[in-house]
C-alpha cells in the first residue's frame, strides 16, 4: 500500500477519448487522482 509522500507506480489508462494515457504522460506536471467507489455500478 501507498503512504504518503510515496512515488506513484507507473501505470496506463483508457481515456473518455480511447486514448490510452500513462503517469509519465504528465512527467513533470502536478496532478490530482481521484478515485470513488462503485461509481456507474449496480452495486
Amino acid at each position: 500500500m501507498l503512504q504518503i509522500g510515496d512515488l506513484a507506480p507507473e501505470f496506463s489508462l483508457p481515456s473518455t477519448a480511447g486514448k490510452n494515457l500513462s503517469l509519465k504522460d504528465f512527467s513533470g506536471k502536478i496532478i490530482v487522482l481521484y478515485f470513488y467507489p462503485k461509481d456507474n455500478t449496480s452495486a
